[in-house]
């Protein structure tokens, strides 16, 4: 054992060292299943087996809004897990906090140090998840899963499962989406009304409304209307951009998508073109916002809406409906205004296709240097049990919930110490994201019972419009190196073609498309294009 210390405070320091020079190297040396030290508890170590009590750390993201008389390590949650699954399991629980704000860079430390790393860590960041598992850092987890989760296999689907697997070894457990769906969009009923116009059921429909927004102002601004709101943002140009996508193979999606970030963009799609150039025209004609290229954190966007000068927008499904958000403070500058959520964008199937989010929500792992997998797959498993996770994310029955029709439905009259026990239950319960009452309809109906009651129709249509006619994210089983390392600029560059192209003038489009396009293949998506396309054909012979 001395031997082995010695080793590993060795490659900690060696790690450390990397890291500060921009590497990480991992303390796990191998990426090999079977290891006996990470399939079992660990010799004379597990308090299943021989009594003997284990210490199971957890990573826990401190957001510094703990309230008092709680700390972040010691609070309604943490004692709750300790009860009712510690202590009946001889386990004493640790959490170990990180700052959610600097959770890559703290992480990245934990996984270098060796003995000191969480038995249970987890990330956002797929480079980050990809990294660990290629430099043979994490364990691998399909037989653990397989003995001891049950509730995590029927809680995770083999496609949300999916997300965490590295060239085909189950190396996380994804943190699992509620639900997927992302973008709605919202139009001012009360003009249509103005207008005696129809709520626009097609894209060249609403490019008419756009138009008699523009030409009749029946807001009454003044001139400054603004008939479709826009911003540099994915969720304001995404379902136009989508609407004018071909239907395509899944050799195409596969190969020709551009995965910047946590998006797939449709730049080398078929359509693509024809959906700036549309964008082009909207702009060229006045109806979209004129400085949408410096709206980059919507807060122009945000004022003209609630200022009442904005006719049509697309968002994220729920933004507009929050309490003191949006909408509500549009209405108190405009008792009478209605903004509504409508699905108008429709593509040459007559579908209103819109891209959802990727089912999982973080990569939940076990390092390769922990002695505690069995425990900690224990430990997941009981989190996925309804019950329990009703409990985590929901409290206490009668005191911070009512049960109205199998919903649990947050008192609105709850005492402030009540309320404050769940302040970080999305951040104790990291095997969901979003809250999983029952099926996917009781899911979607919790969510609406979060917001205002008077809004909640409302919620309830944006809901059903973001979840429909979408299609999921592609899914590679192995990282896109080209992706990693040209993402961030090509992010910049897809969103310098849209400024560009929408701003020339339209004899000049066709001028400058082909020579933005050029720019952003040039500076690292021919370099994608290859890859996929390598790793593509790599799959499909395998």
């Amino acid at each position: 054992m001395a031997a082995s210390k010695k080793k590993w405070g060795k490659l900690a320091k060696l790690s450390l060292v990397m890291l500060l020079a921009g590497t990480v190297v991992l303390s796990g040396c191998s990426s090999d299943s079977g290891s006996s030290t990470n399939t079992s508890s660990g010799s004379g170590d597990s308090g299943s087996d021989d009594g003997k009590q284990v210490t199971l750390k957890v990573e826990i993201f401190d957001r510094g809004n703990t309230p008092k008389p709680y700390t972040i390590t010691d609070s309604y949650l943490t004692r709750y897990i300790q009860d009712n699954f510690g202590t009946p399991n001889n386990i004493k629980m640790e959490f170990v906090p990180v700052p959610r704000s600097e959770e890559i860079k703290k992480l990245n430390v934990l996984m270098a140090s060796g003995g000191n790393v969480p038995d249970i860590v987890f990330t956002y960041d797929t480079p980050t998840f990809n990294r660990y598992a290629e430099q043979g850092g994490l364990t691998e987890l399909t037989d653990l899963i397989n003995e001891h989760g049950p509730n995590l296999k029927e809680f995770l689907d083999e496609d949300a499962m999916s997300y965490g697997q590295y060239m085909g070894k189950q190396f996380a457990v994804p943190g699992k989406r509620a639900f997927l769906g992302k973008y709605s969009s919202f139009i001012r009923t009360d003009w249509l009304e103005k207008l005696g116009m129809d709520v626009p059921q097609t894209t060249d429909e609403l490019y008419e409304v756009l138009k008699a927004f523009k030409e009749k102002d029946p807001g009454e601004t003044g001139g400054k209307v603004i008939p479709f709101g826009m911003t540099i943002e994915p969720a304001q140009y995404d379902p136009l951009i989508w609407s004018f996508i071909q239907p395509t193979t899944d050799e195409q999606k596969y190969t020709q998508l551009q995965k910047l970030g946590a998006n797939d963009y449709p730049t080398l799609l078929p359509g693509f073109k024809d959906a700036l150039q549309f964008f082009n025209k909207l702009y060229n004609e006045g109806l979209i916002s004129r400085d949408f290229s410096l709206d980059e954190d919507k807060k122009q966007l945000t004022q003209d809406v609630t200022n009442g000068l904005t006719g049509f927008l697309t968002e994220d499904y729920p933004n507009l409906y929050y309490a003191d958000g949006t909408y509500d403070t549009l209405l108190k500058n405009q008792p009478d205004a209605k903004l509504e959520p409508i699905d108008p964008f429709t593509n040459s199937e007559g579908k209103r296709a819109k891209p959802e989010y990727a089912p999982n929500g973080m990569y939940i792992m076990i390092p390769k240097t922990s002695s505690h997998a069995v425990e900690a797959i224990k430990y997941l498993n009981w989190m996925a049990d309804p019950d329990n996770l009703l409990a985590l994310q929901n409290g206490v029955e009668g005191e911070n919930y009512e049960m109205v029709d199998g919903i649990p439905v947050m008192k609105t009259d709850a005492p402030q110490d009540v309320i404050d026990r769940l302040y970080n239950s999305g951040d104790i319960a990291i095997i969901a994201n979003g809250n999983f009452v029952g099926d996917e309809a009781q899911n979607r109906e919790k969510l609406t019972t979060n917001f205002p009651e008077k809004f909640q129709d409302l919620h309830r249509k944006a809901v059903e419009i973001a979840a429909t006619d979408t299609f999921k994210p592609v899914n590679f089983d192995r990282p896109i190196e080209a992706e990693a390392k040209y993402g961030t600029n090509l992010q910049a560059k897809y969103e310098e073609m849209i400024v560009k192209t929408a701003m020339a003038k339209p004899e000049d489009f066709e001028k400058v498309f082909e020579a933005t396009m050029k720019d952003y293949m040039v500076s690292g998506g021919q370099a994608i294009l290859d890859e996929r396309t390598k790793v593509y054909q790599e799959m499909q012979s395998e």
